[in-house]
């Protein structure tokens, strides 16, 4: 066994193996793999071996199509067979919200390139003989889908990883994991220690010990998953005999069930509800193709779902019964990136459909490890969009509730409730007092509408215009007329301070840093590439001060990022004060006169400029007043002490009672920023697309001086840049506006994507954001969008198109 290797990857599962394969792929020879017992020996031997190709994640979408195109090429390059069959999978709808959900997946499907055609209930009859399709309204069908083995696809590229220089140690036993002062790591095992740079893991249901051993909390626990095989069927047997084709992988959605042929029978997998979390502190020491004791009671009502949708699975005998563990992370989609807060650590867990994700994983990690960026935007997989609160009783909870959920609708404005309200401002109560409709992020509770008296406070989920959208629409309206509070304590929150904080700052961003104290600059830390990874408003508080803010999902990210890159010379000083500030946005045409009413700073215009900010009182509390918001209007962000928050609140809406003063959300902040164009992460803004793409040119200064990513930048804007950021009408809407990731045509091409969608109350016209081909992004173009299966005329307008000047922010 080697002593020293530029990497060692830790888990011998199909993940870790495939991450093992193509670091070697990518040059990386001197790479080695150790697995405690026999490769596959945790989840991946009893995997069913499903392919499904269907995700609403952007991300987690591109990882399965690469897989499900890799794994039918590997075995032509290894020589070694992966048991691929090419089935088809064939998903069911009953109504017509889950038609929707399939219209909708079906546009991000187009985006990236992946076949989705939707049946008749006769065609699903043709391909599913054995199906009965009196009560369903249709159903989508990949092609390119099916299933695979999943030991033969693991040892093909183990094959493919040693043929390339790869070296995998079985039955070696980890013991620790020792980061080391110049950050490279020892792995030490039972047969001798392994000196590495970096370390992957990929140790699925051992995830537990693994965090122990690396001090990391890390977001997974696996939960019981079972499936039945039964006996041959007569008709399936005779079918074989005629030469017939599989029938394919057949999913009824609302009965939260997979089944497909197997040796002529059938395997039932359902995701019931009651499904326990196990392993909480990982297996035991000696835990080797382990299983749980079969709990059928727990699928009795999916079994009787799948008796009367496919007749003859009531007509076999059970064969065996699967229950195995496979991991979970609290919103179902794997973790696939650098770990937080220590370098050169990896993480590639969690994998609730590892088969599937394996491929693209590998790829992607490979892909960010070598070249220091992966090659799509990773966002929706990065291991540190989970925080602290993250933790042990958060997740049997959460990923319990993300393994029910797989085949639920997954409505675009879906908040699931469980561990909720976890993360609470001070204000909490006095807005749910108000009618307050609360998501998360992050944990923390935001308020996204506010029902009106009489108006049942509650979501009706769905992809089209719903219950609230009027209410939005009425907070809109007063924002816009008069003046609104929203609550944004989420924001992310950091201090920058030391004499060496304005040069650190301005090495990591494109922006030049505010010079002067008191003065706010938006500045975007670029990605290795030229894209955009992070987007920090940027307040000097003092010479060598600033108080960073950033989106309430990034924290953990952005920190991370800050605290990787600063200086280690005790020049610059990091401090994460998310907890210890409230935020509350007064914005509208009187969000002077009220504030004015309560401190004794001048607020006029030529005392309290656009971009700035000042330390005020409110009343007896206090407030840094920065001067900037994300509707497009007058206001100030005021950032206060959490302690003060509840006075602060009962103060301004005491004092607005003359201006009506009204509560309003994130869904009106979000139509609001719509009609400014204001661009978001990771929608507009993306490590796919180049800073200048996403059309931040007055916020990228080339020629200021070396920052991350600029000659990157450079060399992309020399070669041409494939997209332009546009703002679009949409014409022709009656009840559905875009949410993003629809796509969008012209003569029949598709021609780019929309990246984020709704309806404007001030302009009164459906929008979208969007990117699209250089050569079509002109005032006026006339293109086509595809909103549900349905194509509507789009016409590019000016940016901005809401007040164009900032006439009302400058007010």
């Amino acid at each position: 066994m080697k002593s020293q290797a530029k990497v060692v990857v830790i888990g011998g599962g199909v993940v870790g193996v495939s991450t093992l394969y193509h670091l070697v792929k990518k040059g990386w020879s001197d790479c080695v793999l150790v697995e405690r017992n026999e490769l596959t020996s945790g989840s991946t031997w009893h995997a069913a071996g499903l392919l499904p190709l269907f995700n609403m994640s952007y991300s987690v979408g591109q990882i399965h199509k690469y897989s499900v195109k890799f794994y039918q090429e590997l075995e032509k390059e290894t020589g070694q067979p992966v048991g691929f069959s090419k089935v088809s999978n064939i998903r069911l709808a009953d109504n017509q919200d889950r038609m929707d959900e399939y219209k909708y997946y079906a546009g991000v499907a187009k985006t990236i390139g992946i076949d989705v055609r939707f049946l008749e209930p006769e065609e699903v009859k043709e391909i599913w003989p054995l199906c009965n399709t009196d009560d369903l309204i249709g159903a989508i069908q990949h092609v390119d889908d099916g299933y695979i083995q999943p030991a033969d696809l693991t040892q093909a590229m183990a094959k493919g990883a040693r043929n390339g220089g790869g070296e995998i140690y079985r039955n070696t036993r980890v013991l620790a994991i020792e980061q080391q002062p110049d950050d490279s790591w020892i792995v030490k095992t039972d047969k001798g220690d392994i000196a590495c740079e970096q370390v992957v893991t990929a140790t699925g249901n051992f995830v537990r010990q693994t965090g122990l051993m690396l001090g990391l909390d890390i977001p997974v626990i696996p939960v019981e998953h079972q499936y039945i095989v039964t006996e041959p069927h007569p008709d399936i047997v005779q079918r074989q005999k005629d030469g017939l084709p599989e029938m394919g992988v057949l999913r009824e959605s609302d009965a939260s069930y997979y089944m497909r042929e197997e040796n002529g029978g059938l395997i039932l997998g359902p995701y019931e509800k009651g499904a326990p979390c196990c392993y909480i502190d990982g297996p035991d020491e000696d835990a080797e193709y382990e299983l749980f004791q079969e709990d059928l009671d727990r699928l009795e009502p999916h079994i009787e779902a799948a008796m009367n949708r496919v007749p003859a699975f009531a007509e076999v005998g059970i064969k065996k019964v699967y229950n195995g563990a496979i991991c979970y992370t609290p919103d179902g989609s794997p973790i696939i990136g650098p770990a937080w807060g220590k370098k050169n650590l990896w993480l590639n867990e969690g994998h609730s459909f590892g088969i599937t994700a394996a491929g693209g994983a590998g790829w992607q990690i490979a892909e960010w490890m070598v070249d220091g960026e992966p090659t799509i935007d990773m966002m929706g997989v990065d291991p540190r969009r989970f925080g602290p609160y993250a933790s042990r009783g958060y997740l049997k909870t959460k990923n319990e509730e993300a393994y029910r959920s797989v085949f639920v609708i997954h409505y675009p404005d879906e908040e699931r409730g469980d561990a909720r309200p976890l993360k609470q401002t001070p204000c909490y109560d006095r807005m749910k007092a108000r009618g307050a409709v609360f998501g998360q992020v992050y944990g923390w509770e935001r308020p996204n509408w506010f029902a009106p008296e009489g108006v049942e406070a509650k979501d009706v989920w769905s992809f089209r215009r719903s219950n609230y959208f009027k209410h939005v629409g009425n907070e809109c309206k007063h924002v816009t007329e008069k003046v609104g509070l929203l609550d944004m304590s989420a924001f992310s929150k950091y201090q920058v301070s030391g004499p060496g904080a304005e040069a650190f700052l301005d090495s990591i961003v494109a922006n030049r840093i505010p010079k002067t104290v008191g003065r706010i600059g938006l500045c975007h830390m670029l990605s290795e590439n030229g894209g955009v990874r992070c987007e920090f408003t940027i307040y000097r508080t003092g010479p060598q001060d600033f108080y960073l803010v950033s989106a309430g999902a990034s924290e953990r990210h952005d920190f991370d990022y800050l605290q990787k890159l600063a200086p280690k010379d005790g020049s610059v000083n990091l401090q994460l004060v998310t907890s210890q500030y409230g935020v509350l946005v007064l914005a509208g045409p009187k969000a002077r006169d009220l504030l004015q009413k309560l401190t004794d700073t001048d607020l006029s215009n030529e005392k309290f400029r656009w971009l700035s900010g000042k330390f005020i009182n409110v009343n007896c509390a206090q407030a840094h007043a920065l001067r900037v918001n994300f509707v497009g209007e007058l206001g100030w962000e005021l950032h206060h002490p959490i302690e003060m928050q509840n006075y602060i609140y009962d103060q301004l809406m005491a004092a607005g009672e003359e201006f009506d003063i009204k509560p309003f959300g994130i869904r009106a902040m979000d139509s609001l920023r719509l009609e400014k164009s204001y661009r978001l992460i990771p929608r507009e803004l993306s490590i796919e697309y180049s800073a200048l793409e996403s059309g931040l040119d007055r916020f990228v200064h080339l020629n200021k001086g070396q920052f991350i990513g600029r000659d990157a930048l450079v060399e992309w804007q020399q070669k041409g840049f494939a997209n332009t950021f546009v703002t679009m009408e949409v014409h022709g809407i009656t009840d559905t506006d875009a949410r993003g990731s629809e796509p969008i045509y012209k003569d029949g091409e598709i021609i780019g994507r929309a990246t984020s969608g709704g309806y404007g109350w001030r302009i009164n016209k459906s929008l979208a954001l969007a990117m699209v081909a250089p050569e079509l992004a002109n005032l006026g173009q006339e293109l086509e969008i595809e909103i549900l299966g349905q194509r509507h005329k789009a016409t590019i307008i000016e940016e901005s198109p809401f007040d164009p000047e900032n006439v009302r922010l400058r007010a």
